[in-house]
C-alpha cells in the first residue's frame, strides 16, 4: 500500500510538473518570437511567421534592427524615464497606501469606515473621465525648484509619479492583508509602550513582504505601460516614457524588425523586476514567523 501510495504521489507530482510546464511554455513563445524576430530583416520576418522559423534563430540574423532603433528615437532615454517615474512611484506608494491601511485597520478613529469606502468606489471611475481635469490642474500648479517659483507642471517627472502615489486598489491590498495579521502582536506592542510609528516599522512592514510584492507588481505594470497621461503632459523628449515612443516607430517608414528590436529592449526592465521580487518574495516568505 506504501508503494503504491508513493507512485500516486509521483505521478501527481509529474503531471503538475508536465502541466506547468506547458504553461510556461505558452507565456515564454511570444517573448521568442519577439526576440527572435528582433534579429532579422522585415521580410524575412514576414516569410517565417507562417511556420516554426519565427521561433528559431535561423537565416540572415543580425543586430541591425536595434542600431536601427536607437538611430530613429532615443531609446536608452525613453527607458531611463520609464525606469525612474515607475521606480519613484512604486516606492512613494509602497509607503503612502500601506501607512494609510495601518491607519484603517489598527487605529481607532471615527469616520475611518466611511473614508475607506469613499476610497474603494474611487475603483470604479475610469481614469478617462478624470483625465482632462487632472489636465488643467496639472498646468496650473505651483512649483519651488531650483529656478524659484513656476507655474504648471508638464514636461516634468512629477506630473507623472505624484497622481499616481496613492490609489484605491493597492490600499485595498494592504488593509485585506493587515487584518489577517495576528492581533496579538499588536496589542502585545501597545503594552510594552510602543508607538504606533514603531509598530509600523518594527513589525507590521517586516512581515508584510507577500502584499507588498503583489501591490509592487502590479503597480509596476500600470505605471510602466502609462501611454495615454504620458501623452498629454510631456511634449518634450526629455520626458517620454517608453510607451509614448512606441509611436517614434509607426512614422513614416514602418519597420517590423525594428519595432521588435525596442519591444525586447524595453521588455528587460520589467523582467528583471519581476525576478527581483520573485526573489524577494521568497526571502520574504521563508524569513517571517507568521502563517496563515
Amino acid at each position: 500500500m506504501a508503494q503504491i501510495s508513493a507512485d500516486n504521489r509521483g505521478l501527481r507530482l509529474a503531471t503538475r510538473y508536465v502541466v506547468l510546464g506547458l504553461i510556461a511554455v505558452i507565456f515564454i513563445f511570444p517573448l521568442v518570437f519577439m526576440l527572435m524576430s528582433s534579429l532579422k530583416p522585415d521580410q524575412q520576418l514576414l516569410e517565417d511567421t507562417a511556420s516554426l522559423r519565427a521561433f528559431l534563430p535561423v537565416g540572415d540574423v543580425s543586430l541591425d534592427n536595434y542600431f536601427a532603433a536607437f538611430k530613429r528615437a532615443p531609446v536608452g532615454l525613453f527607458i531611463l524615464n520609464s525606469v525612474i517615474v515607475t521606480g519613484v512611484t512604486v516606492a512613494l506608494s509602497l509607503l503612502a497606501c500601506s501607512a494609510a491601511a495601518f491607519a484603517f485597520v489598527f487605529v481607532e478613529w471615527k469616520g475611518r469606515n466611511l473614508m475607506l469606502s469613499l476610497i474603494l468606489a474611487t475603483l470604479i471611475v475610469p481614469f478617462e473621465t478624470i483625465a482632462i481635469p487632472l489636465l488643467l490642474v496639472a498646468s496650473k500648479l505651483p512649483w519651488i525648484g531650483v529656478e524659484g517659483v513656476t507655474w504648471g507642471w508638464l514636461n516634468s517627472y512629477r506630473v507623472q509619479i505624484v497622481p499616481f502615489i496613492a490609489d484605491g486598489l493597492t490600499i485595498f491590498l494592504f488593509v485585506q492583508y493587515f487584518k489577517d495579521l495576528p492581533g496579538e502582536l499588536i496589542e502585545a506592542a501597545r503594552v510594552e509602550g510602543a508607538s504606533w510609528g514603531q509598530i509600523y516599522r518594527r513589525i507590521v512592514m517586516p512581515l508584510s513582504g507577500p502584499v507588498l510584492a503583489t501591490a509592487a507588481i502590479l503597480k509596476f505594470l500600470v505605471m510602466y505601460n502609462q501611454y495615454l497621461w504620458p501623452l498629454m503632459v510631456t511634449q518634450e523628449e526629455g520626458y517620454r516614457p517608453v510607451m509614448v515612443g512606441l509611436q517614434y516607430f509607426f512614422q513614416l517608414n514602418r519597420a517590423w524588425g525594428e519595432i521588435m528590436a525596442y519591444l525586447s529592449l524595453i521588455t528587460l526592465p520589467v523582467l528583471a523586476f519581476y525576478l527581483y521580487l520573485q526573489k524577494a518574495f521568497i526571502a520574504s516568505i521563508a524569513s517571517t514567523g507568521v502563517k496563515g
